[in-house]
């Protein structure tokens, strides 16, 4: 018996049979190397002898025929005996790990050696006979040495009852094909761990812990008062209501009946008209105010932490300074003023301008960073920004002017003078023309209903003695509202020798100062860009001081007499928003500085890894500032709307009238929108002054003829908030002889002119 055959005559798997029926592995080649193909036919010469006769190689070749047809190979027999390699390979055969030769090779190895067929001492039978009882076994599969044997070398074993591959597990992975929704998952995967996903979740959960518990109550209460905040709760239902109802009456109010272009008595909120589409009714405008009042303090200060990780700072020195710009202490004296704390749109548009233009302080201009997208959208956002008012937005506008002027400067004096062309591009310039273009036309359309109000009422105009009124002196700088947690009690004394106090109380923070001084001498900004902040911080300080400084002669005044717009700026004191963001630049270099100090030291400890102490110390600065924008605002029940402004038809007018009365008067309004001669804004319009002081002796025959005048048909008197007042007693005068009815809904007394 020869080697590669069983005791029963079968075929055994030699070491040439098991390498060629191994399949070769993803990606190697599919050619079968000659010597392999010749060695493996050596050995099926050796295996057949060179005694073997014509018939037995005839026998051979019909079996390996049948073989090669069960295997759906067209394969061409090769006689044995022979050790030329095959002259072909063909793509199939050779990924399975088989030639067609091969196989035919081996079947003439189990054919010829067969003692049954070949080599029977008593060959008295016939051959083709022996030849058929061959082929019958080697078809029916039922030799598990053979059949079984050649299934698995040739890689056939996936159908049927064959056994797999033992050595196919240690192959390579396919690549998996990758779903719509598995690349869906890793794309929101991915966004939701970004940073700026991150930052945007963060200042979220940030300004609802700040502001608690403006949150707790939303349906019923406003933070700080119920005046000023219930003016903005009716703008923002006003416009939202009129822009689906009738757009083209946006800025004729139903307040202030029958004064027109009353919507622009005061800083509008005109961006935030779509939250005002959705719901009607006092309690949906309390919702929405005190929702927006928290997404504000989030974008405030999201917007400044992109800004100063824009312009390279690290992200806890982008922290530091995004925190102390929304959370200083001076802005909680501003608690009620909507207007004021939506800022964050300023810092989120100079970001995005200065990302579009490839431009950071740190790094300076990379025309490779250029993206046009990102200045369409800082134009978008700053037109918004705009929309919500011009005692925050005109200041922008000028600064974004300025901005551009300076920079086109600077720009073209290093083409001509220094010979420095960098690259600009043609798509960046467009975008700045149609983004400025939308910018500069957004100002415009705002601007018309201003100046037409302050045609119709010139008393509206400022004066210097105006500004004069709210002018801090420097001692506001270092001093906190009585709202600031921290400083409230300990700056009573202070507050009480501030003419105004609730415009004059300017402290950013201690801490702010302090990180903002450190930063002068430790930064990462050069020693250039740290007196140029610090600079930007000195003159907008000065500016805040409106008159207080030398009189504003050679500061505030030349501003409010020449520039466009800036006469309709009544307190100076806000201008402290810059100061409070260029401190927090000069804050975010330091805590950057210190956050790389960190790194370093960090590196070159074994392992390098930053000591638990270390890591702390780095949220130190932005512990404290938080800590010092804590807050004890108050947040006062408003007002319940009475039934009578839900069932009484306008124009009307309620009394008692003043401006604390007056702004709830309009929230009650949201429900219906009647037309109320009711209203409170930054100036009080002569027409209504007069109602106030006729109606005083109300009812009677000459209130009641020049209402009847104006076209008020229904007058509410609050039987509740009568007291003191000369209603208390005429509320139930007789008004017989008048031409007047009177009747009562709830604790409301209506009288129908």
């Amino acid at each position: 018996m020869t080697t590669g055959q069983s005791a029963t005559g079968g075929a055994q798997s030699t070491p040439q049979d098991s390498a060629a029926a191994e399949p070769p592995p993803p990606g190697a080649s599919t050619d079968v190397p000659p010597a392999a193909t010749s060695a493996g036919t050596d050995a099926d010469t050796r295996a057949t002898g060179p005694d073997t006769t014509a018939a037995d190689s005839k026998e051979a070749a019909a079996v390996g025929d049948r073989a090669g047809s069960s295997s759906d190979r067209d394969t061409e027999a090769e006689p044995t005996g022979t050790a030329d390699p095959p002259a072909t390979t063909t793509g199939a055969d050779a990924g399975s790990g088989d030639t067609g030769n091969g196989k035919t090779a081996r079947d003439h190895k189990t054919a010829g050696n067969d003692k049954t067929a070949g080599n029977d001492k008593t060959s008295g039978k016939d051959t083709a006979s022996k030849s058929s009882t061959s082929k019958d076994a080697s078809g029916r599969g039922d030799d598990k040495d053979a059949g079984d044997s050649d299934k698995e070398k040739a890689g056939e074993g996936a159908t049927g009852d064959a056994k797999p591959d033992p050595w196919a597990a240690f192959g390579p992975a396919p690549v998996p094909v990758p779903t719509w929704y598995g690349r869906l998952g890793r794309r929101l995967g991915r966004f939701a761990i970004h940073e700026w996903t991150l930052a945007a979740l963060g200042s979220l959960a940030l300004a609802v812990l700040m502001t608690w518990p403006t949150l707790r109550y939303p349906r019923h209460t406003l933070p700080q008062d119920y005046w000023d905040p219930s003016l903005q709760a009716w703008q923002m239902a006003w416009s939202g209501h009129i822009l689906k109802t009738d757009p083209a009456q946006l800025w004729h109010a139903n307040t202030f009946f029958p004064e027109r272009w009353s919507f622009a008595f005061s800083d509008t909120l005109l961006g935030y008209a779509p939250a005002g589409m959705i719901g009607t009714g006092p309690e949906h405008a309390l919702l929405r105010y005190n929702i927006i009042f928290v997404l504000a303090h989030a974008l405030a200060t999201f917007g400044a932490y992109v800004l100063a990780r824009q312009l390279g700072a690290s992200r806890i020195g982008s922290a530091v300074a995004g925190v102390s710009y929304t959370y200083a202490p001076w802005l909680l004296a501003q608690a009620g003023h909507l207007h004021v704390i939506s800022n964050g749109g300023i810092p989120l548009a100079l970001a995005m301008l200065a990302r579009g233009h490839g431009w950071s302080l740190r790094h300076g201009y990379r025309p490779e960073r250029r993206n046009p997208g990102w200045v369409y959208a800082g134009w978008l956002v700053a037109a918004w920004q705009l929309s919500l008012g011009f005692g925050i937005g005109l200041p922008f506008a000028y600064v974004l002017a300025g901005t551009v002027v300076v920079a086109a400067v600077i720009w073209y004096a290093k083409r001509i003078f220094w010979r420095v062309k960098r690259p600009f591009g043609q798509r960046l310039l467009t975008a700045d023309l149609i983004g400025g273009l939308i910018f500069a036309g957004v100002g415009i359309l705002l601007a018309i209903p201003y100046f037409t109000v302050t045609q119709l009422h010139p008393h509206a105009e400022r004066s210097i003695a105006d500004i004069a009124v709210f002018s801090p002196p420097a001692t506001g700088f270092v001093t906190a509202p009585g709202e600031s947690r921290v400083w409230g009690e300990l700056h009573e004394g202070a507050r009480a020798i501030l003419p105004w106090h609730p415009e004059m109380t300017l402290l950013p923070g201690f801490v702010l100062y302090a990180l903002a001084a450190g930063g002068l001498f430790f930064s990462i900004w050069t020693a250039r860009q740290r007196l140029l902040l610090f600079l930007g911080v000195l003159v907008t300080m000065v500016l805040a001081m409106g008159t207080e400084f030398f009189g504003g002669t050679f500061t505030f005044v030349p501003l409010f007499e020449h520039l466009p717009g800036w006469n309709g700026i009544r307190t100076p004191g806000r201008l402290m928003l810059w100061t409070t963001l260029l401190l927090g630049l000069l804050a975010a270099g330091a805590v950057s500085a210190f956050a790389e100090r960190v790194r370093e030291i960090s590196a070159e400890r074994i392992p390098s890894w930053p000591s638990p102490w270390l890591r702390l110390a780095t949220l130190v600065p932005l512990v404290l500032v938080l800590a010092e924008g804590t807050n004890t605002t108050p947040q006062p029940v408003v007002p319940t709307q009475p039934a009578a402004m839900r069932e009484v038809d306008g124009p009307m007018l309620v009394l008692p009238s003043g401006q604390s009365h007056d702004q709830p008067v309009m929230l009650w309004s949201t429900s219906r929108f009647q037309q109320v001669v009711n209203g409170g804004s930054g100036f009080v319009p002569r027409q209504l002054d007069d109602v106030r002081r006729v109606t005083m002796a109300f009812p009677d025959q000459t209130s009641v003829d020049y209402l009847r005048t104006l076209g008020v048909q229904n007058v509410l008197i609050l039987r509740d908030l009568v007291v003191g007042t000369p209603w208390e007693i005429s509320i139930d005068a007789p008004v017989d002889g008048l031409g007047i009815t009177r009747e009562e809904i709830g604790s409301v007394v209506v009288f129908r002119l």
